[in-house]
């Protein structure tokens, strides 16, 4: 349990480091910390001592506690060259493919390289935001939390700007900061995905769609736009939506649902926000005495190992993977550049992938539709 002391502290701590207050900005006088947090004298002494000590605020006689200017404490750079990466994960599935290209590239060029997970949740995002604002890091390459739902990290993000610290976005962005971002084209991957399907002549398709990242709303919107490019009515049903804490029971809980339906409206065929999904609907199908893809056909999205881990291999959409995390190093590196050399005017730009089909054994056509000549 947080004491009160170190409650305080971190409270004092997170709004330095969200920029509300700047280099010799007053934070407050001990009788105004003390009306505003409700606690001892004792308290608040030692939680403004941590403080100084630790380099955040310095004091004046008779007048309060200020905020330090810690862009001068040469002691914490120390001339070293460090960038931190924050991924959602980083111990499965793409993304120890995604850090060790960004990796190399920022090794090669005498970084040392931190990696941060936020296990895709915003209390965790804001201690590793936290964390690299307290080290001062060169520069940043970020995957977003959560990218689909509002952030209450933003303030976070805005101070990192404020201090000239460059950043670059991965996978997907927060809109609302216009910031540089290396993502594939998602939308078009949904698109291939629904097409490819449609073409083979399936028309009950139902769409699985993970919809607090970003990621997932844009894979569903090309899901969308294939069935209406070709003209296939697309019921609301066909449609299913799930989040990050009930990504392992959901999704298995509706494709058991739907494959209980009537013939006329059972899927034919299952389309995944990710490898990782297809994989796990999979074991549903098996349950079900169903096979791939004679009963029924699965698309996967990202081509992870998982594509070709069971004896179902995936038909799937490639994430570039290392090629995705070595353009965004080289962003970053552009970013550096430019804040040295260019009076921090930026000229490195975004960058998306282009997105492609990779077929395998997981799909069987239905009454194909005739190829014109």
């Amino acid at each position: 349990m947080k004491t009160k002391y170190s409650y305080v502290k971190a409270e004092i701590k997170s709004k330095i480091m969200q920029g509300y207050f700047q280099p010799h900005e007053k934070v407050g006088s001990e009788n105004e910390l003390l009306q505003e947090y409700g606690v001892s004298r004792h308290t608040i002494r030692k939680a403004v001592e941590e403080l100084v000590h630790e380099g955040w605020i310095y004091k004046k006689q008779g007048a309060g506690t200020f905020c330090a200017d810690r862009s001068k404490d040469t002691e914490v750079r120390s001339g070293r060259k460090n960038i931190a990466v924050i991924t959602t994960y980083f111990s499965d599935y793409i993304f120890p493919s995604i850090i060790r290209g960004a990796e190399k590239l920022f090794r090669e060029n005498g970084y040392q390289v931190t990696v941060f997970s936020t296990n895709n949740d915003h209390e965790e995002e804001k201690r590793c935001l936290e964390a690299v604002l307290s080290q001062q890091f060169d520069g940043l390459m970020i995957e977003p939390t959560k990218s689909a739902l509002p952030n209450p990290n933003i303030n976070y993000y805005l101070n990192i700007e404020k201090l000239g610290i460059p950043y670059v976005m991965i996978n997907a962005y927060y809109e609302e900061l216009e910031p540089l971002h290396v993502v594939m084209d998602d939308v078009e991957g949904g698109r291939l995905q629904a097409e490819h399907l449609l073409k083979g002549g399936h028309t009950n398709i139902v769409g699985f769609f993970k919809n607090d990242d970003i990621q997932g709303a844009k894979r569903m919107k090309g899901f969308i736009k294939a069935h209406r490019e070709h003209g296939t009515p697309l019921s609301p049903e066909h449609i299913v939506t799930y989040q990050t804490e009930n990504r392992d029971s959901l999704p298995a809980k509706e494709l058991k649902r739907k494959l209980k339906e009537a013939a006329s409206t059972r899927p034919t065929a299952v389309v995944c926000y990710n490898d990782q999904l297809a994989l796990l609907l999979l074991d549903v199908l098996r349950e079900t005495k169903l096979n791939v893809p004679e009963d029924i056909s699965i698309i996967g999205f990202d081509d992870s190992f998982l594509s070709t881990a069971s004896e179902v291999k995936l038909t799937t959409v490639p994430h570039p993977k290392e090629e995705l995390g070595s353009a965004a190093a080289q962003t970053v590196l552009n970013m550096i550049a430019d804040a040295s050399e260019s009076g921090g005017r930026r000229t490195a730009v975004p960058i998306m992938f282009p997105s492609r089909l990779l077929e395998r054994q997981s799909i069987k056509a239905r009454n194909p539709q005739p190829v014109n000549p």
